[in-house]
């Protein structure tokens, strides 16, 4: 009869000696050899660098050199862990501050500990230090030709370090050199590639260009389906709909409320927090203990980092954040390389102007700090996934943002726009290779939110800004509105922004606008405002830059063009119809779009090139995204090959029903969605308080 597992008369000393035959193991201690060794290494090429570039430094020979890298990796070992402390305790803004300072800090107290005294001076020192932390993060980011090989090690390291301090929790060892074995519980991780339309993607992948989607979708891991969004196509309406069902409470990126007489914008946090509460009804896509990154709305998750809702940086109890901004291979890497990106922005920048390349807008200004300050916030966000699967929450959801920051400048297609999504597939890769250090088996889906459109603007075409016709339409009435894009209006104070007090307010969001009469307190119809503005109505929807004027009738909406009018309602048309350039669902998406809260008077669509699909943005961007048109409402979802699909993907409370769906296949969804939920039409069903 075979021995029992309890016969063994030391089972602490068996665990002790498994423990240290895993510490020996010969591939560990390679690994750790090689580690140590690069390490020795960058350290000795550093210093040497930074020594013969500062002045005034005192010769120096190569044993004065090897002592002086034993000294930093001495420093090194006993300071970062107390500034990881320090960091972790502080959370928030202290840690992004510590951050910046940590690995400078470690070189200048290395330096002035040095006995050969190589360096004297404190503004020296600091100099130096600075100095040797930038060649460094150049070095490492050359030895990995560019890969994330140790952005993936850090990642592992927190990953292994959050696990073990859990297990410790539960009653497990202190100390213990083996690697947690990989979660067996299924996990739900949502990677959302914000702007990236299906066209796009679909295209990427087969030019070879995207390897981790390509290898998913080529050995039938995965299946990638398109998704159209509707209207307004923005990244917080769509969200509305994916984390909580109500897309209706958000008509564009930013509107105009007639009853409190305020300009909203949904990437404002103090306005995103108002909009959440009108959007949750407890039910979210993220309420059984998941979590939000990065994201407008929190989907009711139990925690919330860099949520604009939630606007607060994460706290002490994120060890993600406070990792990546200790690390070497953190923060400071990427602050480094941010800076490098500043000046590739400013060389694309040129090319396009050199060889110009039409259609194209201005690149500078506030953009040359969005390009590094989005790739900063990849990097962050992936940290503090890598930190949520080793807790081994049930459902994360994350937006990253980078391709749809230089998409608006560059355009959706160009080649640095294309470079952007390149890393977001690196980053998925990143993702997969630390699946096995997660404490749950986490299925990867992966979807856009909108796409984009291209196009010259409709000031450089028509040499004047939408705002500007308004206001000649309009007589003796002034007609104003917000002068900057509206994805850039959230991120100042709203007292910068333009008052609404002009008689005629233009809220624009890409190539859609929203038109208010603003001393009516409710919305008007097409007879009220033809008897308070007679000419702007049919002066709109003459102008060659605008596609469709859609205006209240006693017949319901409907779409007002240059030589032809759709009631919405019962589809009658007269003359021409002017909803044949925006395809087939241009009808219901304009028509579900009426049912908006907060809607404008109001709404106007640019025009569309029927040959090359480009719209006019009514904002200054060569990619825009918000109205119809082009690629804009063709969203992308990737999922697991044999999970099934169980409707057609209409909007994003579609997207939201078959997410729960999942959760519930899964077994995450404490609460099932109950049949008496779905309404005969098999949309959801809105609380009072979110279908306004």
């Amino acid at each position: 009869m075979a021995l029992s597992r309890h016969t063994d008369p030391d089972p602490y000393a068996r665990g002790w000696r498994t423990e240290v035959r895993d510490l020996i193991a010969w591939r560990r201690v390679l690994k750790r050899m090689r580690a140590v060794l690069r390490s020795a290494v960058t350290t000795f090429v550093v210093l040497t660098l930074t020594l013969w570039l500062m002045p005034g430094v005192a010769s120096t020979d190569l044993l004065d050199i090897l002592g002086l890298v034993v000294m930093v990796a001495v420093v090194g070992a006993v300071l970062r862990p107390l500034l990881l402390l320090g960091i972790t305790a502080l959370g928030g803004w202290g840690a992004m501050l510590l951050g910046v300072v940590a690995q400078v800090a470690v070189m200048v107290i290395a330096l002035e500990l040095d006995p050969a005294e190589q360096i004297s001076g404190f503004p020296t020192l600091v100099a130096a230090a600075i100095l040797a932390v930038v060649v460094a993060a150049l070095l490492d980011w050359m030895a990995d030709s560019g890969s994330d090989d140790t952005f993936v090690r850090e990642a592992r390291r927190l990953m292994r370090g959050v696990r073990r301090r859990a297990a410790r929790r539960s009653g497990g060892p202190l100390i213990t050199f083996r690697r947690p074995r990989p979660g067996a519980e299924p996990g739900l991780l949502i990677v959302q590639l914000d702007g990236v339309a299906e066209p796009v993607l679909r295209w990427a992948v087969r030019a070879g260009n995207l390897p981790t989607l390509g290898h998913w979708l080529r050995t039938g891991s995965h299946s990638m389906r398109g998704w159209h969004t509707g209207l307004p196509s923005t990244t917080p309406a769509s969200q509305a709909g994916i984390l909580h069902g109500a897309t209706r409470q958000i008509p564009g990126f930013r509107w105009f409320e007639k009853e409190t007489g305020k300009l909203m914008v949904s990437n404002r946090p103090r306005d995103a927090a108002i909009i959440e509460k009108r959007l949750s009804d407890g039910r979210g896509l993220l309420r059984d203990g998941g979590v939000s990154i990065s994201n407008a709305f929190s989907g009711d998750a139990a925690t919330n980092l860099l949520t604009v809702s939630h606007a607060a940086l994460p706290g002490r109890s994120a060890r993600g954040w406070a990792a990546f901004m200790a690390s070497p291979y953190g923060f400071t890497r990427a602050l480094v390389l941010g800076v490098a990106e500043v000046f590739t922005e400013l060389h694309q920048a040129r090319l396009q102007r050199r060889r110009n390349l039409q259609p194209r807008v201005s690149r500078s200004g506030a953009f040359l700090a969005l390009r590094p300050a989005s790739m900063l916030l990849r990097d962050v966000n992936v940290s503090l996934m890598a930190e949520q699967m080793a807790r081994g929450v049930p459902a994360i959801y994350c937006d990253l943002v980078d391709y749809d920051e230089v998409a608006h400048h560059a355009g959706p297609a160009r080649p640095e726009s294309m470079r952007q999504l390149e890393s977001l597939d690196r980053m998925l890769g990143v993702l997969e290779r630390l699946a096995p250090e997660a404490a749950r088996h986490y299925h990867l889906v992966v979807l856009s939110d909108h796409g984009q459109s291209q196009g010259a603007t409709f000031r450089q075409r028509y040499g004047e800004t939408l705002d500007e016709v308004v206001d000649r339409l309009a007589g003796a009435d002034e007609a104003a509105g917000p002068q900057m894009p509206a994805e850039e209006e959230g991120k100042v104070e709203p007292e910068s922004t333009p008052t609404p007090s002009a008689p005629l307010l233009v809220v624009s969001s890409g190539n859609l606008s929203l038109i208010y009469l603003t001393k009516v307190p409710h919305r008007l119809n097409r007879a009220a405002i033809d008897h308070a503005y007679p000419r702007l109505v049919d002066g709109l929807a003459a102008h060659p830059g605008v596609g469709l004027v859609v205006a209240q009738t006693d017949e319901g909406p409907v779409a007002y063009g240059t030589d032809g009018s759709h009631r919405l309602r019962d589809g009658m048309i007269t003359g021409a119809d002017p909803l044949l350039p925006y395809g087939p669902a241009a009808c219901h998406d304009l028509l579900r779009h009426q049912s908006s809260v907060h809607l404008g008077d109001l709404v106007v669509i640019s025009s569309v090139d029927p040959v090359t699909h480009e719209v006019a943005a009514f904002e200054e961007l060569v990619g825009s995204h918000g109205g119809l048109g082009g690629w804009q409402t063709d969203a992308v979802l990737v999922h697991p090959a044999g999970w099934p699909i169980a409707r057609e993907l209409e909007g994003p409370d579609a997207i939201h029903r078959q997410l729960v769906e999942w959760l519930e296949m899964l077994g995450l969804r404490k609460e099932p969605l109950y049949a008496e939920d779905l309404d005969p039409a098999g949309t959801a069903r809105l609380s009072p308080s979110r279908d306004g």
